[in-house]
């Protein structure tokens, strides 16, 4: 039967504080055994609640996009390095401006029999672009697909055209919510897609999914005969993989890789500094309207203290840019400094000595109630009182889109642009911080069109360091992305997350008496 969401939360409290557990298999520094077929596989999220969706095209918490990826395919993946692979697409090529696409499918099938086809691929794209729709999350990455002049060459041929040249069109494609569904789709009650594994049942008062092994997928059928997805909370998720509950729990905090990397009582994978950690603060809004109020804020964030405390020393500090590490990233730019008094100045300029805001907070992230709480010990220094007001976890990625002033953020690891497309132009979809420029978005528009990669990579520079003073994007850290998976569960690897490998569970599998 399977694992329901309370009998998992239950079995997991009761495994708070263990450190020698009775899951079966080899232990986790022992090389793996051959794959193995059979058994279902339980893994566990970050969940959203009522939020929670079955609709590949509108996910919203991390549990959404794991049962995507076990339900969808795309046409192309992000690897590890942030370059577009092929899935659906076998293959592309562009003409000369890059207006005009060709992207040749492979033979693969739908979990109801029916080949993918041309004309699959430019109806899921026409509901993503549906303007009747609302939280459709690749509306920004098709922004120039003109779809009414785009068309089906042959079933296996696809030519999507543009209004402006977009030289990287297959990373856009891999980005989150571009999943291909049969033509004709409209309920999402018991989804049909092309992915390893085929839908069974879901029970959103349990948050559950479960799905079973697709033999005819294009890639080969996966090794577990099951496979079951289910969201909990953070320390739920932890001791649920501790206790024997889950196979696989996703986005654990630093503190629990660092203990049992030590006891081994599981395998801890990390992903190194590839989740960004920041605070957003609304720029459409007093006080952050203010550029030296914002500026005021910005300088009394200490970056290391904080990698240090909320990230226990694992990972890098952030310099209010997304990226570090990624292609484009402007590393020319000089390191945000920790200076209490030059905050003091500029609130004074700014006629805003004694400043009070709310910082929404809730344990929807890792570390998010942490770093706020070391945020409002910071900024007294510079005469800042920020309060923090805990709101629903399950609703807050949500809910600060628009409410608040203050509030964390976090973001996984995706391209430079593709961020900057879908979390930093006035029409993104996820801009938290209500950042509008139009000067940023005609930049962005000219980097896309600009073949080459030198002038593109200036372009690209330019508009961080245009965004970084005035964005209200306030990036302390890059995180670990960090999972763990029980002794039983072998080919499990790190990746970061929004790629092909993360939460990838075709490819691995249950040892024997597990």
């Amino acid at each position: 039967m399977p694992l329901s969401r309370r009998a998992l939360l239950t079995g997991a409290a009761a495994a708070a504080g263990v450190v020698v557990v009775g899951a079966c298999g080899a232990p986790p520094d022992t090389p793996p055994a051959a794959p193995r077929h059979g058994g279902r596989l339980r893994a566990v999220f970050q969940g959203g609640g009522s939020k929670e969706t079955l609709d590949p095209h509108a996910p919203r918490p991390w549990v959404d996009q794991a049962r995507h990826k076990a339900l969808f395919d795309k046409l192309t993946e992000l690897g590890d390095d942030m370059t577009p692979v092929p899935r659906l697409a076998l293959g592309w090529q562009a003409n000369p401006d890059a207006t005009v696409w060709r992207f040749t499918l492979r033979e693969a099938r739908f979990h109801d029999g029916r080949p993918v086809t041309a004309d699959d691929v430019l109806a899921s794209y026409a509901r993503i672009l549906d303007s009747a729709a609302a939280g459709r999350r690749g509306t920004q990455l098709l922004g120039e697909l003109d779809l009414a002049n785009s068309r089906a060459l042959d079933p296996r041929t696809v030519e999507l055209r543009l209004r402006a040249p977009v030289v990287e069109l297959p990373t856009r494609l891999a980005g989150t919510g571009m999943a291909i569904i049969p033509a004709g789709t409209g309920d999402f009650g018991r989804p049909v897609g092309s992915g390893p594994f085929r839908f069974e049942s879901f029970d959103a008062g349990t948050s559950s999914m479960l799905a079973t092994r697709f033999d005819e997928h294009w890639e080969g059928a996966p090794y577990a005969d099951q496979l079951e997805i289910l969201s909990a909370g953070l320390q739920a998720r932890g001791n649920a993989v501790l206790g024997g509950q889950a196979h696989y729990a996703d986005d654990l905090d630093p503190t629990f890789a660092r203990i049992h990397e030590a006891d081994g009582a599981v395998r801890v994978i990390r992903a190194p500094h590839s989740g960004m950690q920041a605070f957003a603060a609304k720029v459409d809004r007093p006080p952050f309207d203010n550029p030296d109020v914002l500026g005021a804020l910005a300088l009394t964030i200490d970056r290391q203290r904080l990698v240090d405390v909320v990230l226990a020393g694992k990972g890098e500090i952030g310099n209010d840019l997304f990226g570090k590490g990624y292609q484009y990233y402007a590393d020319d730019l000089p390191q945000r400094p920790h200076d209490p008094d030059q905050a003091r100045w500029l609130l004074r300029r700014a006629g805003a000595e004694n400043l009070r805001v709310t910082l929404n907070t809730a344990d929807a992230g890792t570390g998010f109630v942490e770093a706020a709480t070391l945020l409002a010990e910071q900024a007294r220094a510079a005469g800042i009182t920020i309060d923090l007001a805990t709101v629903d976890k399950d609703t807050y990625f949500a809910d600060i889109l628009d409410n608040g002033v203050l509030v964390n953020e976090s973001v996984g690891a995706m391209p430079i642009p593709n961020h900057a497309s879908t979390h930093l132009l006035s029409s993104a979809a996820q801009n938290v911080s209500r950042y509008r420029s139009p000067e940023f978005d005609a930049a962005y528009r000219n980097a896309q069109a600009t073949g080459d990669t030198g002038r593109r990579t200036a372009i690209y520079h330019d508009m961080q360091r245009r965004f970084r003073d005035t964005g209200g994007l306030l990036v302390w850290g890059h995180s670990d992305w960090i999972g763990a998976t029980a002794p039983a569960l072998s080919g499990a690897v790190a990746a970061p997350a929004n790629t092909l490998n993360w939460a990838r569970f075709d490819r691995v599998w249950i040892g024997a008496g597990a």
